[in-house]
């Protein structure tokens, strides 16, 4: 029997998102911890080729809401399909997709970032975060992290917590925002992680050294390489590194601070690279 409380939130959260949607948003469910929900075992690891228009075109018909940003739709069907009903039950949030909006926001993560914003920036919609602020500007381009000290760019191939409707008129998008993609940020320098490697207490199931090495080399590459969705995708490479790596004891500070290193040169700040690693270490029940 369903628990009462998981009735109401998912009446909410989906009524939420149907309103959205026929005011031509396109939505998905997110996690309690804000996240898109994991992609099915069939479409783990886009072992089904992916969705139309990611990066990695492919025919996925997935019922399911997968693939992150990708999943989200303005189909009321869809979206109150059996399929999607589990996601709506456990959601914490709806998500939006802006780049299939038409719509840029420039995230402010912090006082300092809204200052800059005030001083360089027109006037738009603006949207109270946790944190700080979105700004909502007319018009799509290239998601970006990190573009500046507390400024990440979500619009394309990206997504965004609904918080509201927000106060102010929407501007067009400026140069200015564009503009920010043009510049590359300073290199970050090595972090000293700020967390313990897992203790092992488990059968350790590798065979030499090379395995380990080859594994964080891989994860390092798959967060260099990666180019939109910077947050999921270092959450997702520091899941399958414990998940493969994180009970047998192999796993060092040293390896540890090479994956955390290689997310902060894309942009990601050393709060959440300790946060991430925090939440996949919880969701393997570490």
């Amino acid at each position: 029997m369903t628990h009462p409380a998981l009735i109401r939130r998912e009446h909410s959260t989906l009524a939420t998102a149907l309103t959205l949607a026929a005011g031509g948003l396109p939505v998905l469910p997110l996690r309690a911890d804000k996240r898109p929900f994991s992609n099915c075992p069939d479409c783990r690891d886009n072992r089904c080729g992916g969705r139309p228009n990611m990066k990695t075109p492919g025919p996925c018909t997935c019922p399911r809401p997968c693939h992150a940003w990708a999943a989200a739709t303005t189909n009321p069907n869809v979206l109150s399909s059996r399929p999607w009903a589990a996601a709506w039950a456990r959601a914490g949030a709806v998500a939006y997709h802006p780049g299939a909006a038409r719509v840029t926001i420039v995230d402010l993560d912090d006082t300092d970032a809204i200052a800059w914003a005030h001083a360089t920036l027109p006037a738009t919609r603006t949207v109270a975060t946790t944190r700080g602020e979105h700004w909502i500007y007319q018009g799509a381009m290239r998601s970006a992290n990190g573009v500046r000290a507390g400024v990440d760019i979500k619009s394309s191939m990206s997504y965004a917590r609904w918080l509201g409707p927000g106060t102010g008129t929407m501007a067009a998008l400026p140069p200015a925002v564009r503009a920010l993609l043009d510049k590359t940020p300073a290199r970050p320098q090595p972090l000293t992680v700020p967390v313990p490697a897992p203790a092992g207490s488990g059968h350790c199931p590798h065979r030499s050294p090379a395995y380990l090495e080859r594994g964080i080399a891989m994860a390092e590459q798959r967060i260099t390489d990666a180019d939109t969705a910077i947050h999921t995708t270092v959450y997702r490479t520091f899941l399958a590194v414990l998940s493969a790596h994180g009970r047998c004891g192999c796993l060092t500070e040293a390896h540890i601070g090479r994956l955390f290193t290689a997310a902060q040169t894309k942009g990601e700040s050393p709060r959440h690279c300790t946060d991430a690693w925090t939440n996949a270490q919880t969701a393997l029940g570490m």
